[in-house]
């Protein structure tokens, strides 16, 4: 009988687990959207999700020939964030996963510069709200040529 119960108990939380990884989303997130509306707000008019640029760049600001990627933390491993923690089941599996997402934003970042693109990475971590303001005001002063 005890394994049975492990059995339904296993497959709840594969069930859960299931459930919450479909809940993410690629484009379109919260993040996204508050650097957005702050450019938009400033005046800046942008394409977003355009696919024809390697890594398809979250937004694309042509006349200031510049991108901005807005990663999250995990997806993205935001070195040195302490919020940032590998999953402690199916390590191998997230290792690998996790490396071949950080250099492939490596990979597309290098082609992009290479292509005359002035490229900013903002992280999530840097868009709670004890940064956010201070974050997107030197955002758009890097974007526009401010010092």
């Amino acid at each position: 009988m005890k394994e049975f119960k492990v059995e339904i108990n296993n497959n709840r939380r594969k069930e859960t687990i299931s459930y919450t990884m479909s809940r993410i989303r690629s484009k379109d997130t919260k993040p996204e959207f508050l650097v957005r509306r702050f450019l938009f707000s400033k005046g800046l008019r942008y394409r977003k999700n355009d696919k024809r640029y390697p890594g398809c760049p979250d937004v694309v600001l042509p006349k200031y020939k510049a991108i901005i990627f807005i990663n999250g933390c995990f997806w993205h491993m935001h070195e040195g964030y302490p919020c940032f923690v590998m999953p402690k089941s199916r390590q191998e599996y997230w290792v690998d996963k996790l490396n071949r997402n950080h250099q492939r934003d490596i990979n597309n970042i290098e082609k992009l510069k290479n292509a005359g693109w002035r490229v900013f990475v903002v992280w999530e971590c840097e868009l709670k709200p004890k940064f956010r303001e201070e974050r997107l005001e030197e955002l758009f002063r890097e974007i526009i040529n401010y010092d």
